[in-house]
């Protein structure tokens, strides 16, 4: 199912983007050695429920994972890059973290992801959070419309590969409405011209990731959480977009 926004839902969407990229800079604040994952999690929980906003975590399902997920906010640090379960571990000096949270705000998702290390950063980390950053700004620059996903997927695959960093293609972008996931599915890697045009009033959630050495990933334990087949560390940086007539609006930047 593809969604096309009209304007009065594009002005509920951006609410819900506020709300997910205040949320996110709020937990990142608050994240620190010592900090529990179960404590983000319940963060994470308190601040949607005060919105008046409906997770997109809780009752999620999908045939890839062992559901219902029953979080509020994906935890994954160092070789864990996505749909990392909450649990309790409690962060270290030099982990890195990623947080990928999704919620609906008068009907309409926005979905966002952010990566970060707390304590002391390796140089290592800081380059591939960097990556991830610039391929993500990459995908926005190339969404028009009349442009193509494969445009999308182009741009970010060009910038996660120079930076030599393998690409997964089973998970990346997707669009986003009434849902959480919507086509069309936006890989991180592609040819340009092809695939669905974009038009004005589109979701996207765009979302490059790495793991540093491979592009295999495995499973854990829990059911959900997605490793790197190596141990290696990863990053994943992610916004909610709209096509509008002049490019992409940026829905996931904090007030």
């Amino acid at each position: 199912m593809i969604e096309i926004m009209t304007p009065a839902e594009l002005v509920r969407a951006r609410e819900t983007g506020a709300l997910v990229a205040n949320i996110l800079q709020t937990l990142k604040g608050r994240s620190a050695v010592g900090t529990n994952l179960l404590d983000i999690d319940r963060w994470a929980k308190a601040m949607i429920l005060e919105a008046g906003a409906v997770s997109c975590y809780v009752d999620y399902a999908p045939s890839f994972g062992r559901g219902p997920f029953g979080h509020y906010i994906c935890t994954s640090v160092n070789d864990a890059v996505l749909h990392g379960l909450p649990h309790n571990y409690s962060l270290a000096d030099g982990d890195l973290v990623s947080l990928d949270l999704a919620v609906s705000l008068g009907g309409v998702v926005a979905d966002s992801a952010i990566s970060f290390t707390v304590g002391s950063q390796a140089a290592q980390d800081a380059v591939m959070i960097t990556t991830t950053e610039r391929a993500l700004k990459a995908g926005i620059a190339a969404a028009k419309p009349g442009a193509r996903i494969g445009d999308i997927s182009y741009a970010i695959g060009t910038v996660l590969g120079a930076a030599g960093y393998p690409v997964n293609t089973e998970f990346g972008g997707h669009g986003v409405g009434s849902t959480m996931h919507q086509d069309p599915h936006i890989s991180n890697s592609g040819r340009p011209g092809r695939g669905y045009k974009l038009r004005p009033g589109l979701l996207l959630a765009l979302e490059p990731w790495v793991m540093a050495d491979t592009a295999e990933l495995v499973t854990d334990a829990d059911g959900w959480t997605l490793r790197s087949a190596t141990g290696c560390r990863t990053a994943h940086s992610e916004h909610t977009i709209a096509i509008t007539d002049d490019g992409a609006e940026i829905l996931t930047l904090p007030r």
